[in-house]
């Protein structure tokens, strides 16, 4: 009997012999991966506009500041809509606005294909488009990292991040492909049609929250208490509708100076991004006779090391604490600023190497602090509303950027007084970073501060 019972302890011992079934896959992790694909695919949608332009103007005979116009619209509209995309997921859940999204820009894509009058460009590119895809931009991925993960969530955040130009860089060749093999409404439909596969991903595997399957967030331990809205006087939660929550949440969030702190920061990170380089970068390194097409690709390297860069600081920001990450971020972006009219010549020297792969690296790389700061300073519920404003101040940072670096290269003949102007906005960016009051991590619930 008790060789039995010592072979049976044995049995129990053995490695090989009942081994504990593997712990399935966290739905986050899922939730993930579609969430991915739907950023992905967002950004090829959004920058589809630049391959069919030529093509559409060509066609119909329009000029570039009707097509350009449209652009623009979409931009604009693009930045606008993310508050309010944020307080629609709150109220209607993040499956079906992404979902509704999603098969808007397909319809709207598909339907570009029978338009005759530039009106009909201006409603389905920048308004239709622009609406779509702005309500599966950052702020989307934002409300999913910080609602289903609890580790992990800055390098989640950063993955999400790096997906503008991941999408750039799978879908553009194969959209620019089908507009010069089959023609431009080939490509658009290209974008339609992918924009209905990801919906149907969207609607069968995206979920709004983990309690509604009886979980908790990724690396959360049990007692984790997780925010819901606050009831009324009576017991009950009060809904709001979707504008009157982003106005309420923008009420309370301007209140502090955190919010202010970065709503600034992230406007001149528009301004030095999208508004500058990716606008200006080209033309001004053609003026230092560099031919269009290095340049070019010079800035298409600008994407690939921003993928890098923005999970690394995803990385970072689990580890560090967000406001000296983003000091140092802005710090070196000013810094390679008061040096690029230095490193820009017709050869590419290495100089120019190092500010390639240095902007590249920083690029996004400030969106996982600035989203970390966002939930830890205003709440998970809160926070993906107010990152839908500091959003919508990254876009319109981007077009003040874009016109002023123009206006400046009209009346000068050179940008070197816009270099300096963005490299000063920077610099200052690292002080109003720093001066962002430390959050107090006292639980593992994340609560609004009132500051």
């Amino acid at each position: 009997m008790t060789d039995d019972l010592a072979l049976t302890s044995d049995a129990s011992r053995d490695p090989f012999i009942g081994d504990p079934p593997r712990r399935p896959i966290h739905r986050a992790w899922i939730v993930a991966a579609v969430t991915l694909g739907a950023l992905v695919a967002a950004a090829a949608f959004r920058s589809s506009t630049g391959v069919l332009m030529e093509p559409v103007e060509q066609e119909f005979g329009w000029s570039r500041a009707t097509t350009s116009g449209a652009v623009s619209l979409n931009l604009i509209i693009y930045g606008l809509t993310a508050p309010f995309a944020a307080a629609l997921m709150e109220r209607f859940g993040i499956r079906r606005i992404v979902t509704i999204s999603l098969i808007a820009v397909g319809l709207a894509s598909a339907a570009t294909t029978f338009m005759t009058s530039p009106w009909h460009l201006w409603l389905l590119w920048g308004f239709v488009i622009g609406i779509g895809t702005g309500s599966m931009a950052l702020v989307f991925g934002a409300i999913v990292a910080n609602r289903w993960f609890h580790s992990h969530r800055g390098l989640v955040t950063g993955i999400f991040s790096a997906a503008n130009a991941t999408g750039q860089l799978i879908f553009l060749p194969v959209i620019a492909w089908a507009a010069t093999q089959h023609g431009w409404r080939s490509a658009a439909m290209v974008v339609a049609g992918l924009a209905l596969v990801i919906a149907v991903l969207t609607g069968l595997f995206l979920s709004n929250r983990p309690a509604d399957h009886g979980l908790l967030p990724f690396g959360a331990a049990e007692g984790y208490a997780v925010e819901s809205p606050e009831p009324a006087a009576g017991g009950s939660v009060v809904v709001q509708s979707p504008t009157r929550l982003a106005f309420s949440v923008l009420g309370r969030a301007s209140r502090t100076w955190t919010f202010w702190a970065l709503l600034l920061t992230f406007w001149v990170c528009g301004w030095s991004t999208n508004g500058l380089i990716q606008t200006h970068f080209i033309p001004a390194a053609h003026d230092h006779g560099m031919g269009t097409q290095t340049a070019a690709g010079l800035l298409a390297l600008v994407g690939i090391f921003d993928i890098a860069g923005t999970i690394a600081s995803g990385w970072l920001t689990d580890r560090v604490d967000s406001r000296i990450l983003l000091a140092i971020y802005y710090g070196g972006r000013g810094l390679s600023l008061l040096a690029i009219d230095a490193v820009l010549g017709p050869d590419v020297q290495p100089g120019l190497w190092v500010f390639i792969v240095f902007y590249g690296l920083d690029w996004v790389a400030t969106v996982p602090p600035t989203v970390a700061l966002c939930r830890q300073h205003f709440g998970i519920e809160d926070s993906g509303i107010v990152f839908g404003w500091v959003f919508a101040s990254h876009m319109v940072g981007a077009g003040v950027g874009a016109s002023i670096a123009g206006w400046v290269r009209t009346e000068s003949g050179s940008y070197h007084s816009a270099w300096l102007l963005a490299a000063g906005l920077c610099l200052a960016s690292v002080f109003v970073a720093l001066s962002i009051p430390k959050h107090r991590d006292s639980t593992d619930r994340e609560t609004a501060l009132s500051r």
